[in-house]
Formats: structure tokens, C-alpha cells, sequence
């Protein structure tokens, strides 16, 4: 048999790394959401500055109308017009809305 010359073909190193699937990696997780994010301060805060008047629906059923004058962790200040000033518990308001 005859032997040719022939010339030897090989891929570029280019080729090569195209055509090599990396690994595929297991999807990022979200990052877990802050424990705090400050809105119910803020929307305190928001109410005390423009003085609206509140309704406290309390968790026994009775409702109160007043303004907020300050909170802190456990309660609110509650002016009332024509009444005295009372101070709510968090745990037990039910729900409030603006008046």
C-alpha cells in the first residue's frame, strides 16, 4: 500500500471548548427577606404627621375614633375629640382604617 501524505486534522482548541457542556450549576435560592422592613413605623409615622383620624376596630368588637399621638413596640396613643386619651395595645386591635 501506498502511504500519502496526508496532513493531519485536528479542531481547534476553540472548537473544543464550544462544544464542551458546562456543568450545570443548581439555580441561585432568593435571599431570605429582611426580618424588619419598617412599614408599619413608617405608616405610623405617616398618620401621627398629617393628624388623620383613625377607626380602631378592637378585637372584642368595639370601635374607637381618634388620632395617633405616638407609638412605640406594644401600643399606640389614641386622641379622641371629646373624650379621654387612651392607650391601645397592639394585640389587641383587630384592624384600623383612616376615618
Amino acid at each position: 500500500m501506498e502511504s500519502a501524505n496526508r496532513k493531519l486534522i485536528r479542531p481547534s482548541l476553540n472548537e473544543i471548548k464550544e462544544q464542551i457542556v458546562p456543568p450545570r450549576r443548581p439555580p441561585q435560592k432568593k435571599p431570605v427577606p429582611p426580618d424588619q422592613t419598617n412599614a408599619e413605623n413608617f405608616y405610623y409615622v405617616k398618620q401621627m404627621q398629617s393628624k388623620t383620624p383613625m377607626v380602631f376596630v378592637l378585637k372584642d368588637g368595639e370601635t374607637l375614633h381618634g388620632v395617633i399621638e405616638w407609638y412605640d413596640k406594644c401600643c399606640l396613643k389614641v386622641n379622641r375629640a371629646g373624650e379621654p386619651n387612651v392607650l391601645l395595645y397592639k394585640p389587641n386591635i383587630k384592624y384600623m382604617y383612616k376615618a
